[in-house]
């Protein structure tokens, strides 16, 4: 589950921590593309006070980092072309992520269009992969992958109009052996399933549980069924 700390209450936070434990959310990404509060040390803290699930930052920036969470998401914007997003954030936030105990989680980060602009293309000054352009994002994750990368995260944006394709996700299944981890437009059982079965690993939801809660129980169910599925056949 992703979380921004911008819209989260503590009775809301509170309450999504509950539905989690109770339908076996794996870890809470905690971040954003635009943080305008100061809310975030507060999640993390109520969070570790009442959940046994871990904290991963999704960080935008050096900003962002709190070392009072598991780990961090160390994104490298490998779709874009802003060396901010490469490296430049990252030579800010080294010496405090290698003193601190933070597990770190080296990430390619790819932006796809998913039908609008979003809030993480607009901030980043970066141009996403097209949609209908499967190649384009499997080459750029076999890059990532070769440049010691240990995790691919697709990502259509924050209420991105539609989920990535599975023709992309199949793509870059095949191109690369690292997990791949999917977000954005997220928002029936189907479109879950349907990423699942191109070969996500790792599901993201977010925008939708905060209007729908009930929404992470069908979640929950369908990654349930799919992990049996895989472990019937192995």
């Amino acid at each position: 589950m992703l979380i921004d700390p911008d819209n989260l209450s503590k009775d809301g936070c509170l309450h999504l921590l509950a539905l989690s434990e109770t339908n076996q959310v794996d870890f809470f990404f905690i971040g954003g593309s635009l943080i305008t509060t100061d809310n975030q040390a507060g999640i993390i803290k109520l969070i570790k006070e009442n959940s046994s699930i871990p904290v991963i930052l999704f960080p935008s920036n050096s900003s962002h980092v709190d070392t009072n969470a598991d780990g961090i998401l160390l994104l490298s914007l490998i779709s874009g072309r802003n060396p901010d997003f490469l490296i430049g954030q990252h030579v800010l936030s080294a010496p405090v992520l290698k003193a601190s105990q933070l597990q770190v989680y080296p990430t390619g980060y790819m932006l796809i269009d998913c039908g609008r602009q979003t809030t993480a293309s607009y901030m980043s000054g970066t141009t996403p992969i097209p949609y209908d352009k499967p190649a384009i994002a499997a080459c750029t994750a076999m890059a990532g992958e070769l440049l010691g990368l240990s995790y691919i995260y697709m990502d259509g944006g924050s209420g991105a109009q539609k989920p990535i394709s599975a023709e992309t996700i199949a793509a870059v299944r095949e191109a690369v052996d690292v997990p791949i981890i999917v977000g954005g437009g997220i928002n029936t059982s189907d479109k879950a399933k349907a990423i699942l079965e191109a070969g996500a690993d790792v599901i993201v939801v977010g925008n939708h549980i905060e209007k729908n809660p009930g929404f992470l129980a069908e979640v929950s169910s369908i990654v349930a069924s799919y992990n049996l599925s895989l472990n019937v056949h192995r």
